[in-house]
């Protein structure tokens, strides 16, 4: 790591640090949520089919949100692990670590080309019967599949741009990624007459602009790793390493996309106008809890290196600026989407039933965002501390356990009156404030198990 950023790490003010490393990280998160909200927003514009094709969308979303979630599972294991390595100043391993990453990137791309090949078309037939969207989901998701190099390989240089304190570069990359959707979203969906195909088209090529950047940044400005092409091969020992924190990791982002086909099936017994006011909802969400997520990511490695460095005051004051902080973004963002509700369903263009759901989806469940925040926050800390299986209970209780079985219960008399969505939608901040009494008994006993056991280091201060 670069002297500066080292001496930023290990001593400059908590606080300070996690804004200054947070705010890179959150926007570039919630610039992850913008791809999917444009695309959502120009598609469903599209004259004659534009329900139909926002429906496809939200069909092709969990395979999106599981492909993001081997990428940034990976990264958050390969970030934790070479902030890890450069707070014990073993730069030897850091290169290592760094190069099996590009190496498990590679291979998650090819994974994914495989399933865009051969599983997409069953995958999207699981359901729905609508054979017109149908259709429009497996274009779209092929190509997602396809062409995701760049949304897997840019988790890989972000998270090592992160580590080393280079965060502002990762998010001018997603910046320009996310502009250059945008711009050509309009262009290739409707001057192109492309469709839902065009919105792909769109969003891969912003992705791979987004990675190129990030690449020639890590290579110009990450001057404490070794970049020799002989470290991109596979380490044994590294990616066991790497998997210990990554694939809690992978699952609890994974199981977002579980949650999702889950919720599909559920409410495709409704309507086909509950599913895709769901879907709209789920995207615009991330955009909120997407910053919660990009405070993690400041969160894990401040904490990370703080015990690499073995100074239990810097760890607890990156748990508590982490959950102040995050508890802040989360009654922002609440605030925000209650106020907007009306207006999103408007820029979406959806009908007067769909919008109706779509907007008691917002109100109600937004509500328990402040829940959700804090349980994300924790897993950040679990995963900084070696408490990668806690922070995957929680996922699986906050995501599964506690949603798709209450969400059945709860969907059986709305069957016969739509209009009683409402009663769903509660299923999320129940799920959120049981997982959270978890969160607390985990952080107890992680408090007295491993930070309890780490020596003062005031001369790092």
């Amino acid at each position: 790591m670069q002297k500066d950023n080292t001496d930023k790490m290990a001593s400059m003010k908590i606080s300070k640090l996690m804004i200054t490393m947070g705010i890179p990280m959150i926007l570039s998160m919630m610039l992850q949520a913008v791809y999917n909200i444009v695309d959502s927003a120009f598609v469903g514009r599209i004259k004659g089919t534009g329900e139909a094709s926002l429906n496809a969308l939200t069909l092709a979303f969990p395979v999106q949100m599981l492909i993001v979630a081997v990428g940034i599972g990976t990264g958050v294991g390969l970030g934790a692990l070479l902030s890890k390595s450069l707070g014990q100043n073993n730069i030897d391993k850091a290169d290592r670590v760094a190069g099996t990453g590009i190496f498990l990137g590679i291979i998650i791309w090819l994974l994914c080309v495989l399933f865009g090949v051969f599983g997409v078309k069953p995958y999207i037939n699981s359901q729905t019967n609508d054979v017109y969207v149908a259709k429009l989901a497996t274009e779209y998701l092929q190509i997602c599949c396809i062409v995701s190099f760049g949304m897997i390989l840019f988790g890989i240089f972000e998270k090592m741009l992160q580590s080393m304190g280079n965060s502002l570069y990762s998010t001018i990359a997603q910046i320009t990624g996310a502009v250059v959707n945008i711009v050509l979203d309009p262009v290739m969906i409707f001057s192109m007459n492309l469709g839902v195909k065009g919105a792909a088209y769109a969003t891969v090529t912003g992705q791979i602009v987004s990675l190129i950047i990030a690449v020639i940044f890590h290579y110009k400005k990450d001057k404490a790793i070794n970049k020799s092409i002989k470290y991109i091969r596979p380490s044994k020992p590294i990616i066991k390493e790497i998997y210990k924190i990554g694939v809690p990791a992978i699952i609890a982002q994974a199981l977002m996309s579980v949650m999702t086909y889950g919720l599909n099936i559920i409410l495709g017994k409704i309507s086909n106008s509950a599913v895709t006011a769901y879907g709209l909802y789920y995207k615009v969400q991330q955009f909120v809890l997407f910053a919660a997520f990009g405070l993690r990511d400041a969160i894990t490695p401040i904490v990370s290196f703080s015990h690499g460095m073995q100074n239990k005051k810097r760890i607890n004051e990156g748990i508590k600026c982490g959950i102040i902080y995050t508890a802040i973004i989360m009654i922002a963002g609440t605030v925000l989407l209650e106020t907007l509700a009306g207006a999103l369903a408007k820029m979406f263009g959806i009908g007067t039933d769909t919008g109706r759901m779509y907007i008691s989806a917002m109100r109600i469940i937004s509500a328990g965002f402040v829940f959700a925040g804090a349980n994300i926050a924790f897993q950040g800390v679990f995963q900084a501390l070696d408490g990668g299986m806690e922070s995957l209970i929680v996922s699986v209780l906050r995501q599964i356990v506690f949603v798709l079985p209450v969400a059945y219960l709860l969907s059986l008399p709305v069957r016969n009156d739509s209009g009683k969505i409402w009663l769903v939608w509660l299923t999320f901040i129940f799920a959120e404030g049981m997982s959270l009494i978890i969160s607390l008994l985990f952080m107890k006993k992680i408090r007295k198990n491993v930070i309890n056991n780490v020596k003062e280091a005031d001369y790092y201060e």
